[in-house]
């Protein structure tokens, strides 16, 4: 049986990477697929683990080879995810996050890959607006982008098959974990055909 494909998008500031972490810390057999980007790294973060930091050149050069299952250009930037990655992890019967833009998430919706797509958004706008100023990453011109960009991601939330307020990290983390066991428990089995256990399935 192959894994469950997960795609989380959400604005900058709404918390998401913190959700992750919460979920791929504590639920066994789900891994986060590390993108690829060429945007610089931020502090504390480290490559191959957060993410590939590669330059521009080498991002296109993979992007022309068709190396990526779904890229985008968000920011600035360009980001981007392993398809040979994802799909060997998927055929191995391992569930995989992906944490993508709305524009990556809408080549994959338009594509023959079977996925669950999760969006995350704010309580307020004004919280999301206190949440990226407060973080102090950001400079005034980068933040008004973040603002600007949100407001047209949060356009394409209606698409996702579910949305999740994070009003609470907490919370937030319990139904995202949910959804996880929701989706195992519906398209999982055991080796042998039997249905899965709740140990197995968190």
């Amino acid at each position: 049986m192959k894994g469950n494909l997960f795609i989380i998008s959400a604005p900058s500031g709404t918390g998401k990477t913190t959700i992750l972490k919460e979920i791929i810390g504590h639920i066994p057999r789900i891994s986060f697929s590390v993108s690829h980007t060429t945007r610089p790294a931020r502090e504390g973060e480290k490559d191959k683990v957060d993410y590939f930091f590669v330059s521009k050149e080498s991002f296109i050069e993979s992007r022309d080879h068709n190396d990526f299952l779904e890229w985008a250009e968000v920011h600035g930037n360009f980001y981007g995810t392993s398809k040979q990655t994802v799909m060997e992890q998927l055929e191995q019967g391992n569930d995989i996050v992906l944490d993508i833009d709305v524009q990556g998430a809408r080549q994959l919706r338009s594509s023959s890959l079977e996925a669950i797509f999760i969006f995350i958004t704010p309580p307020s706008w004004q919280e999301l607006k206190k949440r990226l100023t407060g973080r102090g990453t950001d400079d005034q011109t980068t933040i008004d982008l973040r603002l600007k960009n949100a407001r047209l991601e949060m356009k394409d939330a209606e698409l996702y098959d579910y949305v999740i307020i994070n009003d609470d990290i907490s919370t937030a983390v319990d139904v995202l974990r949910a959804i996880i066991i929701e989706k195992r428990c519906k398209n999982r089995r055991a080796p042998n055909g039997t249905p899965l256990t709740l140990a197995d399935l968190t």
